[in-house]
């Protein structure tokens, strides 16, 4: 099964359960001739029949706000790939090679040691050859032949030195000479003792004299002097354990006497300080040495002794196994392609990771040496005999890993006498790889990061190097890579990586995808790898890929993915990408797809622009070849593409085209570039003009992308933008600052009084020495002044300079001033938006605006109140409990200006705190040259921790940019697990369903319910709200309440245990309390919408958890307000079937949200000269909603219809008030309204004779509150401000009067200022001014 297929469907970013087609696009189709009498057929045979139809109607499917990006968006930052730390730990430290072999024998052909017995008959063969099958001299040079052959089957390269019979001196200079030649390379040292004494317990090797009359001996420590590191010996005799035991004793001696700098040398021995040799003739003497050179051929013969061939195989054949060891498409290459294999895995699973990797990974002859050394240890410990290593490994001679060996071997070796006999037979391959990618296939079906890992994974390695088997080994590595960061870390661990590198040179087609897959799957946790990439011109691969037509979208995405992380703040990758033609392709791409077209993958149209912004960010050879193919336009439509990841990838890759501005290209402006500044200045404009579209988009990823991109082009014309603000902010002679008493004393006491919250001072360029890299020397009085809040003289605030202290600075930020400067009106509108977003309902965006505000030189003052009521900091915001004071960066200003929703906060002197005042919530401060400074002063609380983060004297002044997240978060998909849908799915649609039977259940009682007089008050409690209840919610499956006051604090009660089970702040500047809350996926996984006065909507997940309530997004709802309109008295109604929300206000618009796409869909007109006071959102037929005005009249609205308004009626003729309340009529029948206004009159109205109501109810004379409707019970309720709720029937008839609280006093209830029915039961809920809230059932 080709991994293609398997991802085809998987990749979208999409929930796990089919959604409803959220956009009502079936009703759009049928609705295109909308009038009165179709409505009126729907209408009559939607009434006639409750069925599946009201299921669908009451429980809508769709989910809204659950993405990836709603997750964490407030808390962390993410992280991109890695390209330090843990990560690269794979990387072998760095690659060594054994430069020099020295081959030293002391064999003494036909003279036995003194203290070894020989027995008969005896192991004589030294290389494979008898030494008594020919003359001593001619023996010793053909074994010291034959020994270098075997050794340069593993390492060809190096230098090989025989020494036969030596003395010591000759043993010292072969030494010197082999490290001299190999210089830092290593030295190996291959020592055969057979013809001298065993070691001594000492640690010496015996060598002769020049005559050969006497055995010497060359203590170990000797030939470690010599031979210096890095080095390895082998040492070939009887009692080698005592070489080992010495020369650790010697390192450790070393070390400690030393600076304790670690040697690397690594030792074999082919026994235990106690052993001998085995003798037995059926091995040869240098049994160690020939498992260590010539393993196949060892392996084999001590196997076939072993099985049930040995009768019928000629061991002589052994040594005719055709082919050759490097080709595996031989029976000898195979072999040794499966002994490899089988090695490898063993030493993979049983060593300790840093060790493998230094014994296995790092040198190619050492690794071959450590592989041969597991056999010699299986087929000598058989002997009896227990070949040891210094660093030691574990016992690895009964590893299952051999049974497989040994079936391979049994099966090639079955087929040897017919290969031998007949050369052009036919030579079957082995099943052993077949079977061990089965095995790997079985542990990924049961295997997880929690279990064993999974043996088998050398072995897909090295079935990577063969063409048959490679396609089904990289599907089954690339399912393993998506089990997570630890599976790929694993892989690479194991060696995987310049297999894949290489793979990427082959033109084989049906490799590309699952290789893209592999290397998406890399690149996701390491982001070093961009380096060998592009060295070796891996990257061409890629954008291929990307320009090929047939690969699905998703993949196309995750090609565009590995060439932005190849580009990602790597300049040589940037240049290599641009040189293969990397913008055409995607600039062609993502001009021929749509944003709005269903078959357009936002996954790709993300990573598109994510890699074209990672390409051209810093690098402005590619921002003008992008200008130039004309990006602006092709991004222009992306900027209002369904999907917020897109919208935001793509103000991501319009910022990243603003070009900071570098000294060397600002300074001179010559001939030829006056064009290319003038087209530049152009773009500019343009690509602020676009930001500025999106600056109050819904989706808080998209808003702090736009905050980003604005603080570049911030930076880049930071004079003219600050010329801007300081005029903006210079008090007019009506100032509200000179209405306040109590300022005229603070303007007397300092001469930076309100008159100079413009211009600060100006020196003039004498004093340029004040400062060094962006520090001022606090020494001049003009610095002592600023930094410490004295007043400064008069006269050096006439000049009307903005805030910029010398225009010759040596401070960068100065100098990146354009020579010709882009339109005022432009700059303001820039200003704005920046005050905008640093007031932004989102912390973070709010942060991120402040820090751009902080590069113009305005700072915004954030001042929390203190409550009584003991509020709590969100994580995340740095609030101290210490200060009431959060981030004022010291200044010279006493007073602080506060942003409509910010209470004045005064600095010394006291004075009498005046009343909240309606300033701009900004201050002038000393332009940015001082911050640095500031920072550095462990007092200055900043207005936010990230600008003094990693801020220091001398560091670059681009350390201010806020930085982007898009590129970051955007990245975590690739590190999840990508093919298989999530697992939870079964358990939600459980949840789910187990919800919509119960709805159903209640749904049903509701609707034919008797009369409901809800007498009975079941609970009762102070919520403690110190200005009263606002706005009230109940839970449909779980007893919970939640109701919200006039600060914005939100508690949530059990009502049935009466507990508060958690209570937290909506946000920390409250302004005139919440006016609506909502609940959001109500069947689901809830979300609490809050909805505050100013437009502001904020929604919380956890909030049923004590402090563990998250923001999930916040997005500002109704912009701008009608001329003279203090506040926005914001309405906000929410409906599931449709995902709109619905938001009004002081404004002539009513704003329809969509929150899938949290994007404004849609702004109708409200036709009407008054605003609206009440909204309310139909809860079974989506897309309608209704709304009351001011001046009594209501209106319907339908946004399927082409016109949206359905009709407009007056039904409170009486007396003309505000409607208070409005809401549909339970049932299926979308025509029928219940109209409740201040004045005291309810009215019943069926828009299908829209004259008037058909039934009116004085319910209150003058005092009507609020109004609650039943979703589905014949019940609606009214509240008063005189202390009373009555209930009525949808006949008109008063079932109830709620007066007073069942107790022992009857004490009356309070002022009512809110009332809701629960959703699927018949329970209402009430809060009152006095902070009292009760429930009330039947």
């Amino acid at each position: 099964m080709a991994l293609g297929d398997l991802m085809a469907s998987r990749f979208s970013q999409s929930t796990v359960v089919a959604v409803v087609s959220n956009h009502l696009d079936e009703c759009a189709s049928n609705h295109e001739d909308f009038d009165l009498s179709s409505l009126r057929r729907d209408l009559d045979t939607a009434s006639s029949s409750y069925g599946n139809a009201t299921s669908m109607a009451y429980l809508p499917h769709n989910i809204v706000l659950c993405e990836l990006r709603h997750d964490a968006f407030e808390a962390c930052l993410p992280s991109g790939p890695s390209d330090s730390g843990l990560v690269s730990k794979w990387r072998p430290k760095d690659r060594m090679k054994t430069g020099c072999v020295a081959l030293v024998f002391c064999l003494n052909i036909s003279v036995d040691p003194p203290d070894v017995i020989k027995i008969s008959p005896c192991a004589r063969m030294e290389c494979w050859i008898d030494p008594y099958s020919m003359q001593p001299p001619k023996a010793l040079e053909a074994i010291g032949k034959n020994l270098t052959l075997q050794y340069e089957r593993w390492q060809p390269r190096a230098r090989y030195k025989i020494q036969p019979d030596p003395t010591v001196e000759e043993v010292k200079k072969l030494c010197n000479s082999c490290r001299k030649f190999a210089k830092s390379e290593r030295v190996l040292f291959h020592y055969n003792g057979h013809g001298v004494p065993k070691p001594t317990a000492n640690g010496e090797i015996w060598v002769f004299n020049k005559s050969y009359t006497q055995y010497i001996p060359l203590p170990i420590s000797e030939l470690d002097s010599w031979l210096k590191t890095p080095s390895i010996y082998v040492f070939d005799c009887s009692a080698a354990g005592n070489i080992v035991n010495s020369f650790i004793e010697l390192h450790e001696w070393g070390a400690s006497s030393s600076s304790g700098s670690t040697r690397d040398c690594i030792l074999l021995a082919a026994c235990e300080a106690h052993e001998t040799l085995p003798q037995s003739a059926e091995f040869p003497a240098d049994v160690f040495t020939a498992c260590l050179t010539t393993p196949i051929k060892m392996a084999l013969r001590w196997f076939c002794r072993r099985s049930l061939l040995h009768e019928s195989l000629d061991e002589s054949l052994i040594d005719k196994i055709p082919g050759r060891q490097t080709d595996r498409k031989t029976l000898l290459g195979e072999l040794n392609w499966i002994f490899t294999a089988v090695t490898d895995t063993i030493a993979w699973n049983v060593l300790p990771h840093e060790l493998f990797q230094r014994l296995f990974r790092q040198d190619l002859l050492v690794a071959s040496l450590f592989r041969n050394f597991l056999l010699a240890e299986r087929i000598m410990r058989s002997a009896n005999c227990s070949p040891i290593s210094h660093p030691m490994l574990p016992p690895t001679h009964q590893h299952h890993m051999w049974d497989a060996w040994d079936m391979a071997a049994e099966i090639c070796l079955s087929q040897l006498p017919s290969l031998v006999e007949d050369p052009n037979a036919e030579f079957q391959p082995s099943p052993f790889f077949t079977e061990q990618l089965t095995a790997f296939e079985v542990w990924l079906d049961h295997g997880s990061e929690h279990k064993k890992p999974p043996e088998q994974l050398p072995i897909v390695l090295q079935v990577l190097l063969s063409q048959c088997h490679r396609f089904r080994a990289l599907v089954l590595l690339g399912k393993f890579l998506d089990m997570g960061p630890w599976a790929v870390d694993l892989a690479l661990s194991v060696g995987i990586f310049p297999y894949v590198l290489k793979l990427l040179q082959t033109t084989t087609p049906e490799l590309r995808q699952i290789l893209v897959f592999i290397w998406t799957k890399i690149l996701a946790l390491d982001k070093s790898c961009q380096v060998d990439l592009v060295k070796d011109g891996g990257h061409t691969y890629f954008i291929r890929f990307l320009d090929s037509m047939e690969a699905y979208p998703e993949q196309r995405a995750m090609a565009a993915f590995v060439l932005a992380v190849i580009v990602d703040g790597y300049r040589r990758g940037q240049e290599a990408c641009v040189e293969a033609g990397l913008i055409h392709v995607c600039l062609k791409h993502l001009q021929g797809s749509t944003p709005n077209d269903a078959q357009t993958e936002p996954l790709f149209l993300q990573w598109f622009c994510l890699c074209l912004g990672k390409l051209w960010e810093d690098f402005p050879d590619a921002q003008i070849i992008g200008l130039r193919e004309d990006a602006l336009a092709i991004y222009a439509p992306l900027l209002s593409a369904p999907q917020p990841e897109v919208r935001a990838s793509a103000v991501f890759a319009l910022g990243t085209l603003l070009d900071v501005g570098s000294d060397s290209c600002r300074d001179v402006v010559g001939g030829d570039e006056e064009c290319d500044n003038d087209e530049k200045i152009r773009a500019e404009i343009s690509i602020v003009k676009s930001l500025l579209s999106v600056a109050s988009d819904g989706s808080p990823l998209v808003r702090a992308e736009v905050a980003v991109a604005l603080g570049r082009f911030a930076f880049g014309h930071n004079k003219h933008l600050k010329s801007i603000a300081a005029a903006c902010w210079k008090p007019q002679s009506n100032s509200p600052l000179n209405s306040f008493p109590s300022l005229a004393h603070i303007k007397g006491s300092s001469s930076v009084g309100p008159s100079q919250i413009g211009p600060i001072s100006r020196v003039g360029t004498d004093n340029s020495c004040l400062i060094r890299d962006g520090r001022i020397s606090t020494s001049s009085p003009l610095a002592t002044g600023i930094m410490h809040g004295s007043p400064l003289s008069d006269d050096s605030s006439q000049h009307s300079d903005s805030g910029i202290l010398n225009d010759g600075g040596s401070n960068g930020v100065i100098n990146h001033s354009i020579p010709k400067p882009l339109d005022n009106a432009m700059y303001s509108q820039c200003v704005l938006t920046m005050c905008n977003l640093a007031k932004d309902p989102s912390p973070r965006i709010a942060s991120l605006g402040r820090r751009v505000l902080a590069i113009i030189g305005i700072e915004q003052v954030v001042a929390k109140p203190v409550k009584a009521t003991g509020s709590f900091g969100r994580p995340g915001e740095n609030i101290t409990s210490t200060s009431s004071f959060v981030g004022l960066a010291r200044s010279s200003s006493w007073f602080d200006m506060n942003g409509g929703h910010v209470p004045l906060t005064f600095r010394t002197p006291p004075v009498s705190p005046p009343r909240p005042s309606y300033l701009t919530g900004m201050r002038r401060v000393c332009s940015l040259e001082f911050r640095p400074h500031l920072m550095s002063s462990p007092d200055s609380g900043l207005a936010d921790p990230l600008l003094g983060s990693g801020v220091s004297s001398g560091s670059s002044e681009r350390s201010f940019l806020p930085q982007s997240t898009i590129y970051n978060w955007s990245c975590g998909h690739f590190s999840k697990p990508l093919l298989n849908g999530a697992d939870d799915s079964e358990e939600f649609l459980a949840r789910r369903e187990e919800r919509e039977k119960s709805a159903l259940e209640h749904i049903a009682k509701c609707q034919h319910s008797s009369v409901s007089k809800l007498n009975n008050q079941i609970a009762r409690w102070d919520t403690k709200f110190e200005t009263g209840t606002k706005t009230i919610l109940l839970q449909p499956f779980s007893p919970i309440v939640i109701a919200a006051d006039e600060n914005e604090r939100i508690g949530v009660w059990n009502y049935e245990e009466a507990t508060l089970v958690n209570s937290f702040d909506n946000h920390d500047f409250p302004d005139k309390g919440i006016s609506k809350l909502c609940l959001v996926n109500e069947l689901d996984d809830s979300l609490l919408l809050a909805a505050s006065c100013d437009g502001n909507i904020r929604l919380w997940k956890d909030y049923m958890s004590k402090g563990k309530q998250k923001l999930v997004t916040a997005f500002s709802s109704i912009q701008g307000h009608k001329p003279g309109v203090r506040s926005l008295n914001a309405v906000v109604d929410w409906q599931q079937q449709s995902g709109y929300l619905y938001a009004s206000g002081e404004i002539s618009r009513i704003n329809i949200w969509d929150l899938d796409k949290e994007q404004l869909v849609n702004s109708v007109l409200s036709s009407s000269e008054c605003s609206i006071s009440a909204l309310s959102a139909s809860q079974v037929h989506g897309g309608q909603f209704t709304a009351g005005f001011v001046d009594g009249s209501v209106r319907l609205y339908d946004v399927r219809t082409p016109e949206m308004l359905v009709c407009t009626t007056r039904p409170h003729i009486q007396r003309v008030e505000r409607v208070v309340g409005i809401g549909f009529q339970p049932g299926l029948d979308p025509a029928k309204i219940v109209s409740a206004s201040q004045a005291g009159d309810i009215q019943f109205l069926d828009i299908r004779n829209h004259q008037d109501a058909y039934l009116t109810i004085e319910a209150h004379r003058g005092s009507l509150a609020a109004l609650a409707i039943h979703r589905h019970a014949p019940i609606i309720a009214s509240g008063s401000a005189k202390q009373l709720i009555k209930v009525f029937s949808l006949e008109g008839e008063q079932l109830n009067t709620i007066r007073y609280y069942p107790t022992i006093m009857a004490q009356k209830i309070g002022s009512v200022s809110c009332l809701t029915f629960h959703p699927y039961e018949v329970l209402l809920a009430a809060g009152a001014v006095d902070a009292l809230v009760s429930i009330h059932a039947d």
